[in-house]
């Protein structure tokens, strides 16, 4: 399997599909690069090289102890960017991924970066604060901790059949194949890891980054996300990141790669072919 390693020795696992311009895809928790195979298989067969890595201790990738926060995070896809030497990519994260996106950019800047896009994003930060009175209780989060060391299984179960898809909104019609799915993914994570990332994801303030974005942005955000609510990130982020357009699915869940793909993929080769 293709991998780069990183300065602290970290072995990352990749895929690398397709050729033209590059398509650079980031993932939300607890997933890996799967999460991204419909947008990858379909941007590949139109024209793009597409280039998606398991974030440490997801997936493939090596499952060392140390290193589960943001700014390892960005480093990481920096050595990713370095090793295959890209240039001109649009760079894509969802949830946790759009954390990444937001911190490389902060820390590595846009070099080698043409556009970025944030999807279902946790930008510009998901805690409440004193500077941040509108984000989420820790308790939200200290619930997630809790319930991953209780049964992080169950907790994935929970998860996907109830609000990260919105299977838990009357009418909605549960795929099981997909709970199973995002099952499966989360369970080849290292439960350190996940474990830590829940701090990287929700504590993380991206304010900062999101000032940096000196390149054409896109937001794409469900109405009804009930994972990372819209008011308190995609909202905030439009207002802080200089040249960026806001697209909103009025139903649309967190999950939106997998539950609005027809339309997340349109919405993606228009803004990359711009």
């Amino acid at each position: 399997m293709p991998r780069i390693t990183t300065a602290d020795g970290t072995g990352i696992h990749y895929k690398d599909w397709g050729s033209g311009t590059p398509v650079v895809f980031s993932h939300g928790w607890p997933l890996n690069s799967d999460a991204w195979e419909a947008q990858m298989l379909f941007l590949a067969e139109n024209g793009f090289r597409v280039i998606a890595h398991d974030r440490r201790g997801h997936g493939r990738s090596d499952q060392p102890w140390h290193g589960h926060d943001m700014d390892t995070y960005a480093d990481d896809l920096a050595a990713l960017f370095e090793t295959l030497d890209l240039e001109n990519a649009v760079l894509v994260g969802h949830s946790t991924g759009g954390g990444e996106v937001a911190r490389y950019i902060g820390r590595h800047g846009s070099a080698r970066v043409a556009r970025a896009v944030l999807m279902g994003a946790v930008p510009p930060q998901m805690l409440r604060t004193a500077a941040n009175p509108e984000g989420l209780p820790i308790e939200t989060f200290d619930h997630l901790r809790a319930a991953s060391l209780a049964d992080r299984g169950q907790l994935y179960r929970d998860l996907a059949a109830g609000p990260f898809y919105g299977f838990n909104r009357t009418g909605a019609r549960v795929s099981q194949a997909l709970v199973d799915l995002f099952w499966m993914q989360g369970m080849t994570a290292g439960h350190k890891a996940a474990y830590d990332c829940i701090r990287a994801f929700s504590e993380t303030d991206f304010t900062e980054d999101l000032k940096r974005f000196d390149i054409p942005a896109l937001i794409l955000h469900g109405g009804d996300d009930q994972v990372v609510p819209i008011e308190t990130s995609a909202r905030r982020a439009a207002a802080l990141i200089p040249r960026v357009a806001l697209k909103v699915y009025p139903d649309g869940d967190h999950g939106l790669a997998a539950t609005h793909r027809e339309a997340v993929n349109a919405d993606l080769i228009t803004f990359a072919r711009a």
